[in-house]
């Protein structure tokens, strides 16, 4: 048997093993719990289990444990690349006819490619091998019998003890598994990644751990730099859209390399991005990205097509509901005191953006920044009380948007800066947004929602949506559904907690219980500057009438 645990955490980088640990061999006299068929049958979907990252060598035939002959017959015809060994036979050993794969290598991707595995029953290779269905010989040349692999999978899994590795408490193997699902789908995703570019450096730290892929993380360089390695490498080049030139997607494009787009995700993190706190959220989309309607991209095409299994229905359900019992938004969880609003009449919050923001050229369906908005917004509710509340980073003189009062009472009754954003958005009536996530976390408070532009939940229906449709959405998707796609499949967490990936969850949950987020002397001098910033935006103001 096997001295470490079968279902084990990748090995982090700057990670204490300990930390990230999720099981431990079982000591002498500790009760096993039972393995149904549907726990291996979950391991086996979720290809986790071994070392279930790493390298991915291809052409690989017969894949065979150092020290474990493959008999002549079965090596005919076959070259030498064709033949992978795994791990080392000894000192001065030789491998035989095969070669020595590279450490790590992902053992599940090599053997669902590969035509015989060559092991003891017990080995991981054989245990993976057979949950795979692939036929496994031992050192003795002798088929092992399916049922013996199975047998084999149910030790591996019984021999060891479970824990939750960002609470520290017991576990069992079903959650287990379900965390490994999660770290396999985070790794997957940055697979063939050759380079990085455009990463600010005060998030470079945070996107390292995001990019990881099991080998390593890649190397931040300049934008022409990083598109002549993923050229060479046949690999991507994830960029920071805002931040990479015009000119270098197009080479991009015309050369043939995937562009990974990395942008925040929908549970970023205490703190504004403006004032340079780290994303404790990502996406990256390898297709388009998720605020820009005008092509597709891999939020949309997730929506469009998605088998949602009644287990991540259930999960995204539970999701909601943790989501709306926390108060927690986009920027954490809200504070401040309630404005008044009118009894008997019909009230309409308006949420302002950011109008350099690319969600707002990109999904703006032409709508011509906050004012124009708010003109539009009067238009369709000429009796209604409208609240426009303006975006907090502008708010905090840090992004473009800014809109005098005057200006906003023109079509508004009502400026909020301090309402407590969730309750506001569950006191009003309706809720009227640009491209604004508020109006995705309205839709999971079960508000009305009314979109102007064009952002990622609209077309879905779920929303009333007042911008010309879309073609490629028209699906009907329930909320649960909409919610699994866009808070469990598609984003990355980082758990500012123990720096482990994580899901969706433990952000609400760090987030609900104000887990605290680093100050670094740049996000003080962000913050500072700022303030000046508006200060002198409202002094001009002030002297201008």
């Amino acid at each position: 048997m096997n001295a470490t645990p079968f279902l084990r955490s990748p090995p982090f980088p700057g990670i204490d093993p300990a930390t990230a640990a999720i099981s431990r061999m079982r000591r002498d006299g500790e009760a096993a719990a039972p393995v149904s068929d549907a726990l291996l049958d979950a391991v086996a979907e979720a290809r986790v289990g071994g070392t279930f990252w790493g390298h991915r060598p291809v052409g690989i035939r017969r894949v065979a444990r150092a020290g474990v002959a493959v008999p002549q017959a079965m090596m005919d015809g076959l070259a030498r690349q064709e033949i992978g060994i795994v791990g080392k036979a000894g000192r001065g050993a030789d491998s035989g006819p095969g070669h020595v794969l590279p450490e790590p290598t992902d053992l599940w991707a090599l053997i669902a490619g590969a035509a015989s595995v060559h092991a003891g029953a017990d080995d991981e290779l054989a245990i993976i091998a057979g949950l795979l269905h692939v036929p496994v010989f031992g050192a003795d040349g002798a088929a092992i019998e399916p049922a013996v692999l199975r047998d084999s999978a149910r030790a591996a899994l019984a021999a060891a003890t479970y824990r939750d590795c960002f609470s520290g408490e017991d576990a069992d193997a079903v959650q287990a598994v379900a965390q490994l699902a999660d770290w396999r789908r985070h790794l997957d995703g940055n697979h063939g990644i050759a380079a990085a570019s455009g990463m600010a450096l005060w998030k470079r730290e945070a996107i390292r751990r995001f990019l990881w892929d099991g080998v390593a993380s890649p190397p931040f360089l300049p934008e022409r730099r990083g598109l002549r390695r993923a050229a060479r490498r046949g690999g991507a080049l994830a960029v920071w859209p805002s931040r990479v030139t015009p000119g270098a997607m197009e080479d991009a494009r015309r050369q043939g390399v995937t562009i990974a787009r990395v942008e925040d995700g929908f549970l970023r993190s205490k703190g504004l991005g403006a004032a340079l706190h780290p994303p404790g959220s990502v996406v990256i989309d390898r297709t388009g990205i998720y605020y820009d309607a005008r092509s597709a991209s891999d939020m949309e095409l997730l929506l469009a097509t998605c088998v949602f299994t009644p287990a991540l229905e259930r999960r995204a359900a539970r999701l909601l509901t943790q989501i709306r019992a926390s108060g927690v938004t986009k920027y954490g969880k809200g504070g401040g005191r309630m404005i008044g609003l009118p009894q008997g009449r019909r009230t309409v919050l308006a949420v302002g953006q950011v109008e350099d923001d690319l969600s707002v050229e990109y999904g703006g369906a032409g709508v011509a920044g906050n004012l124009d908005l708010l003109k539009r917004v009067r238009a369709a509710e000429p009796d209604a009380h409208i609240v426009y509340r303006p975006h907090p980073d502008v708010q905090a003189g840090l992004r473009k948007g800014h809109l005098s009062d005057a200006a906003v009472l023109e079509q508004a009754d009502a400026i909020d800066t301090g309402s407590p954003l969730m309750e506001l958005v569950q006191a009003v009536d309706e809720v009227h947004v640009l491209s604004s996530l508020t109006g995705f976390e309205a839709l999971m408070r079960g508000r009305p929602v009314t979109v102007h532009g064009m952002p990622f939940y609209a077309g879905w229906g779920l929303t009333r949506d007042l911008a010309a449709p879309n073609g490629r959405r028209g699906r009907q998707l329930t909320l649960d559904q909409l919610v699994a796609g866009a808070l469990i499949l598609y984003p990355r967490y980082l758990d500012p907690v123990t720096r482990l990936p994580c899901g969706p969850e433990i952000m609400v949950e760090r987030l609900a219980s104000g887990a605290p987020a680093p100050v670094s002397w740049l996000i003080r001098l962000r913050t500072l500057q700022g303030k000046l910033q508006r200060f002198m935006t409202l002094s001009a103001e002030y002297f201008h009438g």
